[in-house]
C-alpha cells in the first residue's frame, strides 16, 4: 500500500513539473474598469496632442492642379519595330522601305466651266460589314496599329494632316484643332475632383480628371463618314467622284441607347500622302495588298448615303427626315440612282 502511495505522488510531481499551468485554476482575465467622463476627455486631449506632433500643419500650402496624362484610349500610338526580318523573303526589308516612299498620283485637273453636273454627297462606311472589315483589322505591324482610325491618329500626331472640329455638324473645315484636343476628346469630358492634401489635411487639392462615361471605346469607332462631290465633266464625258473629307464616327451608349458622335474632320487631299504609305489588309493574299489611297480612289468599299445636296432645302441628314432605317436606305439608293441616270442620259446610243 505504501508503494502505491509513493508511486502516485511521484506521478503527480512529474505532471506538475511538465505542465505547471494545469495545476492552476483559470479564473479568466480581469475586467478593466470602465472609463469615467473625465477619463474620456483626458484621453481625447492626449490623442489630439499626439496627432499635432505627428502631422505638421502648414498654413502656407496652397491647392495644386494635377492633370491626367494617360494615353489615347486603346490605340497603339508608339509603334514597336521588329529587330529581325519579320518575313521569309530576302528582299522584304527593301520592299517595306519602298512602301514608306510612295507618293499618290496627282488628280486630273477639273475646270468648273466644264462641269455640267455637280452635287455633294455624304456617305458612311460601316466597318462591321464583311467588305469593310479591313477598316477594323486588329493587328500590329512595324508602323503600329493597323486599324484605320489608328492610322488617322498617327497622321495627326506626325502633323501630316490638320484635324478640324465637327461641333455643330460643321464639315467645311473652319476650326482647326490640335492633337491634344483630339486625345482629350477620346478620353472623355473634363471633370474635377477634390483630394485631401498630403502635407496639410486642411487643404483640398483640385484634381482635373476625365469622365470616361462619354468616352468612346476603341472598338466603337468603326464608322467613317465621307464628304464627296460628284462632277460630270463635259470635256471627258465622264462622271468623277472626288472625296473632300473623312470623319470618324464613334458610337457611344447613353441610357442604353447607341448615339453616334462625329469626332473630327480631315481634309482628304492632305491625307492622301499618308494613306499611300499604309497598306490594306488582304484576307485572300497578303502579297497583293494595296494602299489605303488606292482603296478610296478605286472605291473598294461599301457605303450608304446619309445626306446629299439634291432636293435638300433644309440641309438635313436623312435620319432627321426619315425615322425608319429602311426608308433611309431606300432614299439613299434613290439619290445614287439619280446620279447614275444623269451620267447615262448624257450618252447617245
Amino acid at each position: 500500500m505504501k508503494k502505491y502511495q509513493i508511486y502516485s505522488s511521484l506521478i503527480l510531481a512529474i505532471l506538475f513539473v511538465a505542465n505547471p499551468t494545469s495545476a492552476q485554476f483559470n479564473y479568466g482575465a480581469k475586467k478593466k474598469p470602465a472609463l469615467t467622463g473625465k477619463d474620456t476627455i483626458t484621453t481625447a486631449i492626449a490623442v489630439q496632442d499626439t496627432l499635432k506632433k505627428v502631422v505638421a500643419f502648414d498654413p502656407n500650402v496652397k491647392s495644386v492642379k494635377t492633370f491626367d496624362t494617360t494615353l489615347v484610349g486603346g490605340f497603339n500610338a508608339k509603334a514597336k519595330k521588329s529587330l529581325r526580318n519579320n518575313y521569309a523573303f530576302f528582299s522584304e526589308t527593301n520592299k517595306r522601305a519602298g512602301v514608306q516612299q510612295r507618293i499618290p498620283l496627282p488628280y486630273e485637273n477639273l475646270r468648273e466651266e466644264d462641269a455640267l453636273f455637280s452635287e455633294f454627297v455624304w456617305e458612311e462606311i460601316d466597318g462591321r460589314e464583311k467588305l469593310n472589315r479591313p477598316f477594323v483589322y486588329q493587328a500590329y505591324d512595324d508602323n503600329g496599329d493597323q486599324r484605320f482610325f489608328a492610322i488617322l491618329l498617327r497622321a495627326i500626331e506626325k502633323e501630316e494632316v490638320v484635324p478640324f472640329s465637327a461641333d455643330g455638324g460643321d464639315d467645311r473645315f473652319t476650326t482647326p484643332i490640335t492633337y491634344d484636343q483630339v486625345s482629350a476628346m477620346l478620353k472623355g469630358s473634363l471633370d474635377t475632383q477634390l483630394v485631401q492634401n498630403v502635407d496639410n489635411p486642411n487643404v483640398y487639392d483640385t484634381s482635373i480628371i476625365y469622365n470616361t462615361k462619354l468616352a468612346p471605346s476603341p472598338d466603337s469607332i468603326y464608322t467613317f463618314r465621307l464628304k464627296e462631290q460628284w462632277i460630270f465633266d463635259k470635256k471627258t464625258s465622264r462622271m468623277y467622284c472626288r472625296i473632300i473629307g473623312i470623319a470618324p464616327v464613334a458610337t457611344i451608349v447613353i441610357n442604353n441607347k447607341p448615339v453616334k458622335r462625329t469626332l473630327f474632320w480631315l481634309y482628304y487631299p492632305e491625307l492622301r500622302a499618308s494613306l499611300a504609305k499604309n497598306e490594306v489588309y488582304n484576307p485572300k493574299n497578303i502579297s497583293t495588298r494595296i494602299t489605303w489611297e488606292e482603296l478610296f480612289e478605286s472605291r473598294y468599299f461599301n457605303s450608304y448615303i446619309v445626306k446629299s445636296s439634291i432636293d435638300n432645302y433644309n440641309d438635313k441628314l436623312l435620319n432627321a427626315i426619315y425615322k425608319d432605317p429602311l426608308r433611309r436606305l431606300q432614299e439613299g439608293e434613290k439619290i445614287r440612282q439619280k446620279i447614275f441616270d444623269y451620267e447615262q442620259d448624257r450618252w447617245v446610243y
